[in-house]
């Protein structure tokens, strides 16, 4: 099924959508509210903060991505909400999340990018720009090949990505971290089917950012601002590899974590970044 086929069908079942009741106002993210979109039996709960042009927001952690993770290292939401409609969602069965949704083991990043891309149907935003930590790098891929003439610009900050030296990295951290949480709360998963979705996600064909090649990597038109790592699951090697490739990369100072003080140098710099490369009408 294409996008666009995908979307109408979305746009045509837009009265089945199903909306949490009265939203609350989460203090911690600076005022948002937060609310559930609904999509035959995936259930993704979502808040919005502040107005102007759409940021999506997606947090660190891994399968365990949710927006209280946005915290960390640093939290957009207070940062951006002056300037953007930024919105956020707890990845689909995310333990701590409100998000849930079957395991689709045949399609394990595509179905996580139908949940980002579902959201922004719901909301009836056609354009926007994103910014991911973590997982949220693979993510950030998917999005960029699935629906580039959505994403105006993306900013990938510690990005996850593949370790030859560490092939294994993310499968098992997410057969000990994630599957077993999930298999106790949701008994009709399996840890044999919790198996089969790890090693369809991160074992078949691992390489490079898990979600798309570098020949797409080097064709690919929208700007892009990177903020390398270096740790066990956000290899440097990796996050500087697609800088080099992607022909309107940005690339951030490294480290920009250590010391802490340099974190609001960065901070400013994704700011710079966003604004260079939002619409002029909006």
């Amino acid at each position: 099924m294409t996008d666009e086929t995908r979307r109408k069908l979305l746009k045509t079942g837009a009265a089945a959508t199903v909306i949490a009741a009265t939203p609350r106002v989460f203090a911690q993210q600076g005022g948002a509210t937060g609310s559930v979109y609904q999509r035959g039996p995936v259930r993704i709960h979502y808040e919005e903060a502040g107005s102007g042009f759409p940021l999506l927001l997606i947090a660190g952690g891994g399968l365990n991505s949710t927006i209280a993770g946005l915290s960390n290292p640093f939290n957009p939401i207070p940062e951006f909400k002056s300037e953007y409609r930024c919105i956020a969602s707890d990845l689909r069965n995310a333990n701590g999340g409100q998000s849930s949704g079957p395991l689709e083991i045949d399609r394990p990043w595509d179905a996580y990018t139908d949940d980002h891309l579902g959201l922004m149907d719901h909301l009836g935003i056609d354009k926007f720009m994103v910014m991911g930590f973590c997982i949220g790098g693979p993510f950030i891929w998917n999005l960029l090949e699935r629906a580039p003439n959505r994403v105006v610009a993306a900013v990938l900050a510690q990005p996850s990505g593949f370790r030859p030296e560490m092939p294994t990295l993310f499968y098992d951290n997410n057969m000990t971290g994630w599957g077993p949480e999930l298999v106790k709360r949701r008994p009709e998963i399996t840890m044999a089917m919790v198996e089969k979705f790890l090693a369809r996600m991160y074992r078949t064909n691992p390489d490079f950012v898990f979600t798309v090649t570098r020949d797409f990597v080097r064709t690919c038109q929208t700007p892009v601002l990177i903020l390398p790592d270096d740790v066990a699951a956000h290899p440097y090697a990796v996050a500087m590899e697609a800088a080099m490739l992607a022909p309107k990369a940005e690339v951030s100072m490294y480290p920009w974590k250590d010391p802490k003080e340099r974190i609001p140098l960065a901070v400013r710099q994704i700011r710079s970044f966003l604004r260079a490369h939002r619409p002029a009408s909006t």
